[in-house]
């Protein structure tokens, strides 16, 4: 659907419904040129809008993923860690986990501050890729599916994750995107981030996306450090997914959780 157009009636809540499973990337949650820094007044932007859209229930199963900003990226590009080479250093896998876990508790905290019955899911803990780092991401889903039911807001995040061959590489919060939204068959999807949505030659926002090839030459490297592939890899991945997808920038994030269309479409 497009911008400004309202939620159909399959889109309505429900106890049965298919959930909504949100982004917030790492570049709008955290100062990402600053280790370890949140942006305090993206985060509260972004908590308020959960809250009002589990408040109305235009959104009332949801999963958020947020990536790693200034936390995760730093300390993995610190290590040479990337979603490609891994590490068998355990202190270098504890400290990019341990960034993970700080931000997550950063948002944790924020989300329950605005009511938001939010609870962490560690990709750590859970996945693996057990045919090395060109292999499949393995995320068995359900203590997030039962979470969801039980009516709570799993937040899972950017993290480390156990690959073969490789110690441990890093999985990008665009994937977990993508293995949630299939798994657990999400009605929509969208990825919030600092920029308005997917951005042509020109710097304009590209209204919707069927085909990499159509905008590979418009798709650049993020302005800041970034393990996990940026813009490129955002699309490549949601282009996967059987649900429409949006990339927006924060403006959308209200309209987006009503049900409307944001930013870029891909599908």
């Amino acid at each position: 659907m497009t911008g400004g157009e309202a939620a159909s009636n399959d889109d309505a809540g429900g106890e049965s419904a298919p959930p909504v499973v949100l982004k917030l990337g790492g570049s709008l949650i955290t100062e990402k040129n600053e280790p370890e820094t949140l942006d305090e007044a993206a985060l509260h932007a972004a908590c308020d809008a959960v809250a009002d859209a589990l408040a109305a229930g235009t959104a009332d199963r949801l999963v958020v993923v947020h990536g790693g900003g200034s936390f995760g990226h730093y300390h993995a590009s610190e290590h040479g860690v990337s979603t490609t080479d891994g590490t068998r250093d355990a202190e270098a896998a504890a400290a990019i986990h341990g960034a993970m876990k700080r931000l997550n508790a950063h948002v944790l905290e924020r989300l329950r501050e605005h009511g938001v019955p939010a609870v962490p899911v560690h990709p750590l803990s859970l996945a693996a890729r057990a045919d090395g780092a060109d292999g499949g991401l393995d995320l068995p889903l359900g203590s997030t599916a039962t979470l969801l039911g039980e009516g709570f807001v799993p937040v899972l995040h950017g993290d480390g994750v156990a690959t073969a061959g490789d110690g441990v590489t890093v999985v990008s919060g665009d994937e977990l995107v993508v293995e949630l939204a299939s798994g657990l068959g999400a009605r929509r999807v969208g990825v919030c981030s600092t920029v308005p949505g997917v951005l042509d030659v020109d710097g304009d926002v590209i209204p919707a996306i069927d085909d990499f090839g159509s905008v590979a030459d418009a798709l650049g490297a993020s302005d800041a450090t970034d393990v996990s592939g940026g813009m490129a890899a955002k699309v490549r991945e949601l282009l996967a997914l059987d649900a429409p997808a949006y990339v927006f920038g924060a403006e959308g994030l209200v309209p987006f959780l009503r049900g409307e269309g944001a930013g870029t479409r891909i599908d």
